[in-house]
């Protein structure tokens, strides 16, 4: 029987679900904030840091006409008062954003970035304020759960500027819109057809039968589409990650797949005996165990694997940040944001479940933990190895998920990517540059050079020295009269030659959360406690 909290929980959360279901589904509303595109827009006196790999430089004066970059002038020297003869010209169409002391960093790319879905309960709005926040203008949106014709409809709107979004790349859900399961190559070539004429930029794959994957990826790569997988463990089993880059499969998401392919003295990961793959505690604490079981990092396998995807130039994208509380729970329980920008019904998602997806907190302990930060040393060497060979590596967060949220997560994937040996130059290349590889657009955004698109973020502290001035709730710093105070939080995000307040957005979310709270008389509360 249900005692009385149990019983209020499960009415405030059937109403919580009832209350954003809908919400979630409809287009995100018209745009009402940002400015511009100019005429001529002037960045003046920024410390740049380009997204090349180059070290910062600055004071420089970035020329943005409508949305292209145009001029990128050196006016100066640190410690030097800035030459007024040799900044760009204004005139009455000129519009001057004055950015001493800043940072100009590309705008991110996050290479894994969920919309959200019914169960959590995010209405667009929400999640696009928060990805824009933080400095991300474009998404890879992998498995369009919300539904083909949603995600295109969305990526049309973002592509006009007609809502605040990131530009979206939509990659399908292998079968998605299909009439019933693909069995056969000729079914698998059909559907990306039809994918393709219908305006996908690629295709999420969980793993499929041989001839299925293989004609799949064939023909995505026929047509141009990219191809992603999440080497799920029901299977992994037909292609491990080596296998599917042998298929040419373009970039694998998380790391499953990769231990499987490191295996020497088995071929099937160590399953306990009592495992059930529906019991998520079962499949995520057995996977906090999967890189034990792989090859020693540089021994013989190791290395032969590795130097075979990296000759076959697959992209991994790691998505650290989504596990990250699989080795710490309670720290990112009580991630600061949480209070102030997560909405009830995604806290709700959150929560310990045996039915949500991501919410395995059955019986999660000490022995859990240590067992996953052992993984992640494994799995956070091969990666950083991968990419001092020269292999590509892209960010992603995958956040509405395990505690994560929009937009802070992304930012916490960057600190794990500089805990994992990552040069910050090296995380905000991967960021920018690398991902828009990926995407077949870096010729046109990743980097701050002449004529590209002006997706840019402007930050007033140094996100090298702290990559946590880069969260909306910026970075703690006392000052020498001995006060607290927070600094840094992006202040501009320019998307398209339009220039976002980031603070501004996320008031916007604050209201949503706040609203939200009222209507539902909910506090956010940890599991079991009242508070």
């Amino acid at each position: 029987m249900l005692n009385l909290r149990s019983l209020l929980s499960l009415i405030v959360t059937l109403l919580l679900t009832y209350n954003f279901a809908s919400a979630q589904v409809q287009q995100a509303p018209e745009r009402s904030m940002g400015e511009g595109p100019y005429d001529r827009l002037i960045i003046r006196g920024v410390m740049l840091v380009d997204g090349t790999g180059s070290p910062p430089r600055g004071p420089v004066d970035i020329v943005v006409e409508e949305n292209r970059i145009t001029q990128i002038q050196s006016v100066g020297y640190p410690g030097v008062p800035i030459n007024e003869d040799r900044r760009p010209q204004t005139n009455d169409k000129t519009q001057v954003l004055e950015a001493s002391g800043m940072y100009l960093l590309p705008g991110f790319i996050d290479m894994h970035a969920h919309t959200g879905g019914e169960a959590q309960g995010t209405p667009a709005e929400y999640v696009y304020k928060l990805w824009m926040a933080h400095g991300i203008t474009t998404v890879r949106e992998p498995g369009s759960f919300n539904g083909m014709d949603w995600t295109l409809r969305q990526k049309e709107r973002s592509k006009t500027n007609e809502i605040v979004a990131p530009r979206i790349f939509s990659y399908i859900g292998f079968g998605m819109g299909n009439d019933g399961e693909i069995t056969t190559p000729q079914e698998a070539r059909e559907w990306i057809h039809m994918i393709n004429d219908q305006g996908a930029d690629g295709i999420k794959f969980f793993g499929a039968s041989k001839p299925v994957y293989a004609a799949a990826i064939d023909k995505a790569n026929k047509l141009g589409l990219g191809t992603m997988t999440h080497h799920a463990q029901t299977r992994v089993v037909y292609n491990n990650a080596l296998e599917s880059a042998r298929l040419g499969l373009t970039s694998i998401t998380h790391w499953y797949g990769i231990p499987e392919a490191l295996f020497t003295d088995q071929i099937i990961q160590d399953y306990p005996l009592d495992y059930n793959y529906n019991n998520e505690q079962h499949r995520f604490e057995e996977a906090g165990k999967l890189w034990k079981q792989a090859a020693e990092p540089y021994s013989d396998k190791w290395n032969s694997v590795m130097n075979e995807m990296l000759d076959l130039d697959i992209t991994l994208n790691p998505t650290f940040t989504i596990y990250e509380a699989s080795r710490d729970l309670s720290a990112q329980r009580r991630a600061e944001w949480h209070q102030k920008y997560t909405l009830p019904s995604l806290w709700e998602f959150y929560k310990p479940s045996r039915i949500s997806h991501g919410s395995y907190w059955l019986n999660w302990g000490t022995e859990q933990e240590v067992a996953w930060k052992e993984n992640y040393r494994l799995w956070m060497t091969f990666v950083n190895e991968f990419k001092n060979r020269g292999g590509r590596v892209t960010l992603g967060s995958d956040a509405g998920y395990i505690y994560k949220l929009y937009g802070f997560g992304y930012i916490q994937e960057m600190e794990l990517f500089r805990e994992a040996g990552f040069h910050p130059l090296e995380i905000f290349q991967s960021a920018s540059l690398k991902a828009a590889e990926v995407l077949n657009i870096d010729d046109q955004l990743g980097t701050i050079e002449v004529g590209k698109l002006a997706d840019m973020v402007l930050v007033d502290a140094n996100p090298l020295k702290n990559l946590k001035v880069l969260y909306g709730t910026g970075a703690v710093h006392v000052d020498e009269k001995n006060e607290v105070k927070r600094i840094g939080g992006i202040k501009y995000t320019i998307k398209d030659g339009i220039v976002y307040d980031a603070q501004k957005m996320l008031q916007d979310v604050a209201g949503m959360v706040k609203a939200s709270k009222e209507q539902n008389s909910y506090e956010i509360t940890q599991p079991g406690l009242d508070y």
